[in-house]
């Protein structure tokens, strides 16, 4: 990233290979996500939940009962976006549900390590896996115009 600042006194605007990079980076290290869904009614619920980034998935778990669990079963789109407003990371996707059981064991490995909890035998959690489809990611005003760093399930740069 550049040391110069444009007129607003901004950092000059990212290179969408290294928004990718850096939004790779944050996947990898962050946990905590703001998850938007939709009842089948247009019924709106936003929570935040744990993930682990696996295999370019962002890989969460919840209760089943809980809203969030059922609008995905569903089959409902998902709005996923990691913490901050000055360094947004917005992916828009599908997820999927998984039984425990039948969560490949490399991955449930993943999330235990990560997040230090193993809810893959514990019936009433599901796992939820959202397959990014959109993802934009920028941090001032400047950035905007080439935020969009994925469209239909393929990184642009």
């Amino acid at each position: 990233m550049s040391d110069q600042n444009d007129e607003n006194g901004h950092p000059e605007p990212r290179s969408r290979g290294q928004r990718r990079q850096d939004t790779l980076a944050r996947l990898e290290k962050d946990i905590d996500a703001w998850v938007a869904t939709a009842s089948g009614d247009g019924q709106p619920c936003l929570v935040p939940l744990e993930f682990v980034w696996d295999d370019g998935t962002l890989l969460m778990c919840t209760r089943r009962t809980t809203p969030t669990a059922r609008n995905l079963m569903a089959g409902g789109p998902v709005t996923v976006t990691l913490d901050g407003t000055r360094d947004v990371v917005l992916v828009k996707g599908r997820a999927t549900a998984i039984e425990g059981p039948r969560l490949p064991v490399a991955s449930a490995d993943a999330f235990a390590a990560k997040l230090g909890w193993d809810p893959r035998d514990r019936d009433e959690w599901v796992y939820l896996r959202v397959t990014p489809r959109v993802i934009r990611a920028w941090r001032e005003e400047n950035e905007l115009p080439e935020r969009l760093i994925m469209r239909d399930g393929e990184w642009l740069a």
